[in-house]
C-alpha cells in the first residue's frame, strides 16, 4: 500500500480534453470509405476508424519509462449511435453485453457472443496496433480494449450538441450495469487510457498502423481500413520541464509542431484525491499532447481502482500547470498538472461537476413522508482490501484498510440539505421527497450535518449514512470503524440500467457540493444508479486487528445504518466481503477470496 505522500505523487494528472471536432471531421471525409458488400448486409450504425492526423509526438519520461500509446485515432458513428447495454444478473452470474440498434420505433437487440465481453471496461482487444522503426523493423504489436463511451467530438457540425451517453466505462469491480455508446455523428478516442500499460520504445521515429481486429470488424460491419501514423518519441525529464510547458527543457528526439504543448506535468500535492478517505492510490494517468481528445471524463472514482482517464479543459490545465514550493516525497522539484482532489468546481481534474443548490431557506410547516417514488441505497461488497502499518499516525500497529460503497438503486435520487442555525456548529439535515414532475413535495429531519476541518476533508459531513464492521466467522460483531459520517457525492457508475437512473450526475465535486466552513446550508445528492466509494485506510476508519487472532472473518458495509433515511427497500442495506487474516504482530496478512465471479481483492 502506498503512503499517503506517494498518492499525492502518482495522482498527478496530465490528461487535457479539448474536443478535436474540427480536426476529425476533416480526416473524416477523406479517410472513412463505404464499407464493401459483405459490411453492409450486417445491420447497425456505420462504423469507420479515422486518424486526426498523420503524425504524432509522445513523450517518454526518465522518471517513469515507458511511452503510452495516444495516437490520435477514432471509431465514428453515422446513421445511428453504436450502442451497448451490459449487465449482470448478479455476482454469481457472467457479464452479458447486448449492441442495441434503433431504426426509427423499432429497436433491436443484439446479444454479443458468450465470454466476449467479460466487465465493464470496454470491448476487449478491440484494437491492433503494430510499430514499426525507421528501418522498418517491427518492435511492437499489440491488442487495445476500446471503451465507447470515451466521447471526444462530433465528426460534424450537425451532429447532436451533446453525447447523451456516460462519459467513461466503470472501473469498479462490484459494477452491476452500464450503458456504453458513441453518439450517432461523433467519434471515440479509441485510446485505452488508463486499461492500457505503457510501452518501451526509444527516442526516435516510428510508424505505428492502427486498425479494428477482424472479430470486430465482422460483427459490427467496419470496413477493413487500417490508419498509419507517423510517430515521434521524445525523452523528457521532469526536472528539466519549466512549470511542464516544455519547450527548451525538453530533449526533443526529432522537430514536431507539438513540441511547445505541455505532454506532462507532475503533481507534488501530497494531499490524497477525492475524499479524503475518498483518497485512495490511483494509477498514473497516461501523458497525453495537450491537443488531444482522447480520455472520458467520468466516473470519478475514489476507491483504489480509479477511472477511465479524466480529461481536464485545456483551460483549467493551464491555469493549474503552477510551480509548486518545496519537493515531493521522492525529492524531486514537482510541478503540478492540475491540483488533485476536492475544489472549487473540479473534484479530480476530471470534470467540473457543480453540487446541487440547496433551498434556500430550511423548511416550514409539518415534517410529511408522502407516498412518491423514494431512493433505494444498497452496500457493495468491499474491496481494496490490504493490510497497512497506520502510517505515520499510530505506528506499530496493524490494520485492515479497505474500500466501500454504497449506491442508489432508486427510483428517486436521494436529496438532503443541511441548515445551519447561527452561531451552531452542526447542520440540522432534512431528506427531501419529490413527485414524478420533480415537484418538492415533503421533507422529514435526519439527523445533522458537521464540518470535518482535516486537511483533506474540509467539508460538511452527513451523518449515519453508513457504517463499517468486521464480523467474526459466526458473523457477530468484533471491530467497528469510527467512520460513519460522509459527504455524499457520485464517484462510481454502478448501475446504469435501472429505472431512472442518471447518466450525467452532477456533484461529483465534493467542494461545492459539500459547502465551505461558513456556509449557511449545503445540498448532498445521491443519484440514481450511482454510488459513493469511500477508502477506509486511516486509524480510526481501517479495522485495528493488531490483536486479533488468526482466522476468517467478514467486511460488513452497512447503509442507513439508523434507518433515519426513507427508502424504499431496507432488508438490502448490508453487504458481507470474507477475509482471511494471517502473520503476526507487526507483520499480518489478508487473503481476500473471490466474491462468486468477482475475484478482485
Amino acid at each position: 500500500m502506498m503512503t499517503r505522500s506517494q498518492q499525492g505523487r502518482t495522482n498527478r494528472l496530465a490528461r487535457p480534453s479539448i474536443a478535436v471536432a474540427a480536426a476529425v471531421a476533416v480526416t473524416a471525409g477523406v479517410v472513412a470509405a463505404a464499407p464493401d458488400a459483405k459490411t453492409a448486409a450486417v445491420a447497425g450504425p456505420k462504423l469507420s476508424l479515422i486518424a486526426a492526423s498523420k503524425s504524432v509526438t509522445l513523450d517518454s519520461w526518465k522518471e517513469e519509462p515507458g511511452v503510452y500509446l495516444d495516437l490520435g485515432t477514432y471509431l465514428t458513428s453515422e446513421k445511428g449511435a453504436f450502442e451497448f447495454k451490459v449487465t449482470r444478473k448478479s455476482y454469481k452470474d457472467p457479464v452479458v453485453a447486448s449492441q442495441i440498434i434503433r431504426n426509427g420505433k423499432k429497436t433491436t437487440t443484439k446479444v454479443l457472443p458468450a465470454g466476449l465481453v467479460k466487465d465493464f471496461s470496454g470491448l476487449p482487444d478491440f484494437m491492433e496496433v503494430s510499430v514499426v522503426d525507421a528501418a522498418g523493423k517491427s518492435v511492437l504489436k499489440k491488442t487495445e480494449s476500446f471503451c465507447p463511451n470515451n466521447a471526444s467530438g462530433r465528426v460534424r457540425p450537425d451532429a447532436p450538441a451533446n453525447s447523451k451517453f456516460p462519459q467513461s466505462c466503470p472501473a469498479n469491480p462490484f459494477t452491476l450495469g452500464s450503458v456504453w455508446g458513441v453518439e450517432n455523428g461523433w467519434a471515440a478516442n479509441t485510446y485505452a487510457g488508463y486499461y492500457s500499460a505503457p510501452v518501451q520504445l526509444a527516442a526516435g521515429t516510428y510508424t505505428a498502423k492502427i486498425s479494428v481486429t477482424k472479430k470486430y470488424r465482422d460483427l459490427f460491419g467496419i470496413a477493413n481500413k487500417p490508419q498509419s501514423v507517423k510517430v515521434t518519441v521524445r525523452e523528457r525529464s521532469w526536472e528539466q520541464t519549466e512549470g511542464g510547458s516544455g519547450g527548451a527543457a525538453a530533449k526533443v528526439a526529432s522537430s514536431s509542431p507539438h513540441a511547445g504543448h505541455a505532454g506532462h506535468q507532475a503533481a507534488a500535492d501530497p494531499a490524497p484525491s477525492g475524499h479524503a478517505g475518498h483518497g485512495a492510490p490511483a494509477r498514473t494517468d497516461a501523458p497525453a499532447a495537450a491537443t488531444t481528445g482522447a480520455g472520458a471524463t467520468f466516473n470519478v472514482g475514489h476507491g483504489p481502482y480509479p477511472p477511465a482517464p479524466p480529461a481536464l479543459p485545456w483551460a483549467l490545465k493551464k491555469q493549474a500547470a503552477e510551480k509548486q514550493a518545496g519537493k515531493d516525497a521522492f525529492g524531486a522539484q514537482g510541478f503540478s498538472a492540475a491540483r488533485v482532489g476536492d475544489r472549487a468546481g473540479q473534484t479530480d481534474g476530471s470534470r467540473q461537476a457543480p453540487g446541487a443548490q440547496p433551498n434556500a431557506k430550511r423548511p416550514t410547516g409539518k415534517a410529511a413522508v408522502p407516498n412518491v417514488p423514494k431512493p433505494d441505497l444498497r452496500s457493495l461488497p468491499a474491496y481494496g482490501i490490504t493490510v497497512s502499518d497506520g502510517y505515520e499516525d499510530v505506528p506499530g500497529k496493524d490494520y485492515l484498510a479497505f474500500s466501500a460503497n454504497v449506491w442508489n438503486a432508486g427510483p428517486a435520487k436521494l436529496v438532503v440539505d443541511g441548515f445551519r442555525s447561527p452561531g451552531k456548529e452542526l447542520m440540522d439535515a432534512y431528506q427531501y421527497f419529490y413527485d414524478a414532475k420533480g415537484k418538492q413535495v415533503g421533507y422529514t429531519p435526519t439527523g445533522t450535518m458537521e464540518w470535518d476541518p482535516r486537511p483533506g476533508h474540509e467539508h460538511w459531513h452527513f451523518t449515519d449514512f453508513a457504517s463499517y464492521r468486521l464480523l467474526k466467522a459466526d458473523k457477530k460483531e468484533t471491530v467497528r470503524s469510527g467512520k460513519e459520517a460522509f459527504c455524499l457525492a457520485n464517484t462510481d457508475a454502478v448501475d446504469y440500467t435501472v429505472k431512472n437512473a442518471n447518466w450525467h450526475p452532477s456533484n461529483t465535486d465534493l467542494s461545492t457540493a459539500c459547502g465551505q466552513e461558513n456556509s449557511i446550508s449545503v445540498r448532498e445528492v445521491l443519484d440514481v444508479g450511482s454510488g459513493d466509494t469511500y477508502t477506509q485506510d486511516l486509524p480510526g476508519q481501517s479495522f485495528d486487528i493488531t490483536n486479533l487472532p488468526n482466522g476468517t472473518y467478514y467486511i460488513q458495509v452497512l447503509a442507513n445504518p439508523e434507518n433515519r433515511l426513507k427508502e424504499t427497500n431496507h432488508k438490502n442495506n448490508s453487504a458481507l466481503r470474507k477475509v482471511v487474516l494471517g502473520g503476526k504482530k507487526g507483520a499480518r496478512t489478508v487473503k481476500v477470496p473471490a466474491h462468486h465471479l468477482v475475484n478482485a481483492n
